[in-house]
């Protein structure tokens, strides 16, 4: 291996821990927004899991498969099948679908409609398939994951809800899927750099948006 090789190694292992450092800032400025259960009318706790349904079951899956097609390092490609196939062979849109459902929280036409401007922003996003931008939104998105369980299942424990199959497997799984997607990030890089005047966090920016409609709502979203 040549010297200028194992300093392009090193170059985007830096990188990766560069950005892995500051997604942690992000993920945790997001976490300290979130409103305490208990201080929450049985409707707006209901409204959250009902968005955050509205905006997982249905589009996880898409958007890791955009990524995959997004990515060109071949030793990439893995980490995102490994992801997909988790998702899928275990059914986790069905884990989903139980947790919400036995919360009392399924999706109505309000909570979808509060999430689809952003919603729709993140799909014209991740359909320009950029490899190392939808990687590192990807990499936030599953590490904000691992954060909110506890919170997503205390919202559905004072729903009167026992059901938290979906709550246990995602705060634990999405640690190694983080990880394995900033491993990503390097090696996509290595073959297929983001240009210089791009903007790395575009796509978590955008994400960030959705998460905080999550959170707040579409009437404090209009008063704001």
């Amino acid at each position: 291996m040549s010297t200028r090789t194992i300093d392009a190694e090193l170059q985007n292992e830096s990188l990766g821990a560069l950005i892995q450092e500051q997604i942690a800032m992000k993920i945790d400025d997001l976490i300290a927004t979130l409103p305490n259960p208990e201080q929450l009318t049985p409707e707006q706790r209901r409204g959250i899991i009902a968005r955050y349904t509205a905006v997982l079951e249905g589009n996880f899956i898409y958007w890791m498969t955009a990524t995959l097609l997004a990515v060109q390092s071949e030793e990439a490609r893995p980490i995102l099948l490994d992801n997909l196939h988790e998702e899928i062979s275990e059914s986790h849109p069905v884990m989903l679908r139980k947790f919400t459902m036995a919360a009392h929280a399924f999706p109505r036409e309000i909570d979808v409609l509060a999430v689809h401007e952003e919603m729709t922003k993140i799909r014209l996003f991740l359909g320009k398939l950029q490899g190392v931008q939808s990687l590192v939104t990807m990499a936030f998105f599953e590490g904000f994951i691992q954060k909110f369980m506890s919170y997503l299942a205390n919202l559905a424990a004072a729903q009167g809800s026992t059901e938290m199959e979906y709550t246990d497997v995602h705060g634990v799984c999405d640690i190694a899927h983080s990880q394995g997607l900033f491993r990503a990030v390097s090696l996509e890089n290595s073959i297929n750099p983001i240009s210089p005047d791009a903007d790395l966090f575009e796509g978590v920016d955008l994400l960030s948006n959705v998460i905080h409609t999550i959170i707040v709502g579409p009437a404090a979203k209009l008063a704001a």
